[in-house]
């Protein structure tokens, strides 16, 4: 029988954008593709039609065309096996299609963890149709490359369990036979090393251009862990810290917030939806910007904040441009507006010229009257 909740819900933002987990990058997209199971399998679910197949480090995402809100998610810890595609006569006058199989639970989900250790699961052959124009070989390569780079499985280190482990861990001796840092002082090594590494990361990364590119993604993800331990460090300590201690803490804050986006839409990510994507993640992009300027921001202030954001990711004017100009086509909270002058802004679609104009008189004359 089929089942509704079969795959996992996925979030979106208000532009239609997938949210991404900690350290998630965005990888390949393809357009118009219809999502079915094997007809022989037990374990079926409603097919899902006509939507973006969006591949990421950790998950594949599929956001439905008609309803920008409906998003589920594949996790790629749940891929058991990706089949290769096999080229017939049959072929040329279909649709390409390649088939992945998924672990699932005997209730009809997919199973959201490793399946290795686990019993009792089946597995469920998930058929993807692609019925648009995107290179689906490229996609399926890059799918090969990131199941098999298991980006999720490196953000948790798994504890030693058993009697061996533990007799190891009570040891003074490590496996290598040096003497194991217990205590404060293997606190502070620990901490040391982990500088030592970072700056090593660094000294490479400015060597030269091409390495500064390669090694964009790490030190933006390694800038947002740096962020949220300052955030967490000066919560615990802001009543012991001065002033001048704090004040260099949210100053740090804010450098850091502005190195940038960790997963920007490219050409390469989103091929022929490149604009579509790049406009949605240029709303969502813009809201604290217009926010802190009071709803309304010059374009060309725009154009400067979000290439800084993108890093080594740059585009250009036209491509902004043409960003903007998608707006009418979507339900985004922003919108692109020209002047009598020709300036051009971003405005937020609750901002209003009248009540700024009244809020900046009531401001004059409060200053008149003191």
């Amino acid at each position: 029988m089929a089942s509704n909740n079969f795959f996992l819900p996925a979030s979106v933002t208000s532009s239609g954008r997938p949210v991404l987990v900690p350290n998630e990058v965005e990888c390949n997209l393809l357009s118009n593709v219809d999502i079915e199971h094997d007809q022989d399998d037990a374990v079926s679910f409603p097919p899902l039609k006509s939507g973006h197949f969006i591949l990421t480090t950790h998950r594949l995402l599929f956001l439905s065309s008609s309803c920008s809100s409906t998003a589920v998610a594949i996790p790629l810890s749940a891929i058991t096996h990706i089949f290769s595609s096999k080229r017939s006569l049959k072929s040329v006058f279909h649709s390409p299609r390649f088939r992945f199989q998924v672990s699932a639970t005997p209730d009809n989900r997919i199973f959201d963890s490793d399946p290795g250790r686990v019993t009792g699961l089946r597995s469920v052959v998930i058929t993807v149709v692609v019925r648009g124009k995107g290179d689906w070989e490229l996609f399926l390569s890059k799918m090969w490359e990131c199941w098999r780079g298991r980006a999720w499985a490196w953000e948790t280190t798994p504890s030693e369990t058993g009697p061996a482990s533990a007799s190891a861990s009570a040891s003074l001796y490590a496996s290598d036979g040096s003497v194991r840092m217990v205590g404060v002082g293997g606190l502070l090594r620990k901490e040391q090393e982990m500088w030592e590494s970072t700056d090593r990361s660094l000294q490479e990364a400015f060597q030269d251009l091409n390495a500064l590119m390669n090694k964009a993604k790490e030190m933006v993800m390694l800038a947002e862990k740096m962020r949220q331990k300052l955030l967490a460090g000066s919560s615990s300590q802001s009543n012991s810290a001065n002033d001048e201690e704090l004040g260099s803490k949210e100053e740090m804050q804010d450098w850091l917030l502005s190195v940038g986006i960790v997963s920007p839409v490219t050409k390469e990510s989103a091929g022929a939806l490149y604009h579509q994507q790049l406009s949605r993640q240029l709303a969502d992009f813009v809201k604290i910007p217009l926010e802190r300027a009071g709803g309304m921001i010059n374009l060309i202030d725009v154009y400067c904040l979000f290439n800084r954001a993108r890093g080594t990711a740059l585009i250009s004017p036209d491509d902004l441009s043409q960003a903007c100009s998608l707006w009418e086509k979507f339900d985004v909270p922003v919108m692109l507006r020209k002047f009598d002058s020709g300036v051009m802004a971003i405005q937020s679609k609750s901002h209003s010229d009248e009540e700024s104009m009244m809020e900046r008189i009531r401001f004059l004359g409060v200053i008149f009257s003191v």
